[in-house]
């Protein structure tokens, strides 16, 4: 009975280590210029692919009703509170990074390509997003 409940227990730590090596979660974003805590982002999976909401932004100057007027699509004019801002990516085949998909700044309106890599146990996640031969990286802290 004893080696039963070590080995729920190994099982459960180790299906918990797993889910942490992934982006799915709720993050806190970091501007990369400024250092700033902008908001929380909540990734979830669903068929395989990502989508990822702000949850709500912690930035001081937002305002509780605002809205992405610069969005280019069925976004425009939508809360930002709530807003999708990840859409698809997937886990590359024998590789810790989602790929694939698209991420969306609320500010100025630009989508980009974008990658997922946790690191650091699953703690952080590095957001790669790309606009043609350029990128950029945000790490995100996991806040749950």
């Amino acid at each position: 009975m004893k080696a039963l409940a070590v080995s729920i227990a190994l099982f459960a730590a180790a299906t918990s280590a797993s889910a942490q090596m992934s982006p799915v979660g709720l993050w806190r974003t970091i501007d990369d210029k400024t250092g700033e805590v902008k908001g929380e982002i909540r990734v979830t999976e669903s068929g395989g692919a990502l989508l990822g909401r702000l949850e709500r932004s912690l930035k001081k100057d937002t305002r509780p009703d605002a809205t992405c007027d610069e969005c280019p699509d069925d976004r425009r004019g939508k809360p930002i509170a709530g807003l999708e801002i990840v859409r698809g990516g997937a886990k590359a085949e024998g590789k810790e990074v989602w790929e694939g998909g698209k991420i969306l700044d609320p500010e100025n309106g630009k989508e980009y390509r974008a990658s997922y890599t946790p690191v650091d146990g699953g703690k952080k996640l590095e957001v790669r997003g790309y606009l043609g031969p350029f990128w950029r990286t945000q790490t995100w802290q996991r806040a749950q």
